[in-house]
């Protein structure tokens, strides 16, 4: 662990994912147990959650299919889902172990705090490590590992909500999982961040996008082609895109 922080000890944007907001110092994850917090891990369309793997930034993409609660660890909320690099898909399992909860001071409501009287009864961070293992029958095969950090809200009718309160900020990003790729049987490992509308933790030349995430030029070759296409998308005629929308997605 020591050789991946000082290898990745680069200058480092999108780290802090509560961006200006504060936290309560107490722990209430056993406040938050009977909450499933699980549907906070499969909202976001996937074409907005962005992974490097690699000091290179070679893009990754991950699909989280099904995630369900341990009936009987309620921390735990067991995975599966599949990870796509170029033309490599490996399906994977695995747990996300929830460790932290903490509250927010709540001084944030997004624009023109359109949300501040709706209800809202409490917001903030959970924490958590994840052990994602990928299928040894396939090729290129490993295992995920590391920290994620995901915010969330508690609406009026109590239940558990993905927090998007602030996503038109410039540093919205949310769901983030920091750590590594080790390869089966091999001492080849390398640094695996993802995250929903960012690449979090990642070194400030890779992600020059102020409002939203744009890849700098010299890393397009790494499977970044797509995203600086993006913009191009609604030039399309109807039936270019009627013929884009038929297109099965990678993870099925």
């Amino acid at each position: 662990m020591f050789f991946y922080v000082s290898s990745f000890s680069q200058n480092l944007c999108k780290t802090a994912i509560m961006d200006s907001e504060k936290l309560l110092p107490n722990n209430e994850i056993e406040k938050f147990l009977q909450y499933d917090f699980s549907e906070l891990w499969l909202l976001t369309d996937n074409n907005l959650v962005y992974g490097i793997l690699g000091d290179d930034f070679q893009r990754i993409q991950i699909k989280l299919i099904s995630i369900s609660k341990n009936i009987n660890n309620q921390k735990e909320y067991f995975v599966y889902g599949k990870s796509k690099v170029k033309e490599n898909v490996c399906e994977f399992v695995g747990k996300i172990t929830m460790v932290k909860i903490q509250e927010s001071k709540r001084e944030h409501f997004g624009v023109d705090d359109e949300y501040k009287n709706s209800g809202i009864k409490t917001q903030g961070l959970l924490c958590a490590k994840y052990e994602f293992f990928e299928n040894k029958l396939q090729s290129h095969s490993g295992f995920f590992s590391g920290d994620l950090e995901t915010k969330w809200f508690l609406d009026k009718d109590n239940k558990i909500q993905y927090d998007n309160i602030n996503i038109h900020s410039d540093g919205y990003f949310n769901n983030s999982f920091v750590g590594t790729w080790k390869m089966y049987n091999s001492k080849l490992e390398n640094i695996c961040h993802w995250g929903d509308y960012r690449v979090p933790s990642v070194d400030c030349s890779f992600d020059i996008g102020a409002a939203e995430f744009s890849v700098a030029e010299k890393y397009l070759k790494k499977g970044w082609i797509d995203i600086a296409l993006k913009g191009k998308i609604g030039s399309l005629d109807s039936t270019e895109s009627k013929s884009m929308d038929t297109v099965k997605n990678w993870w099925e």
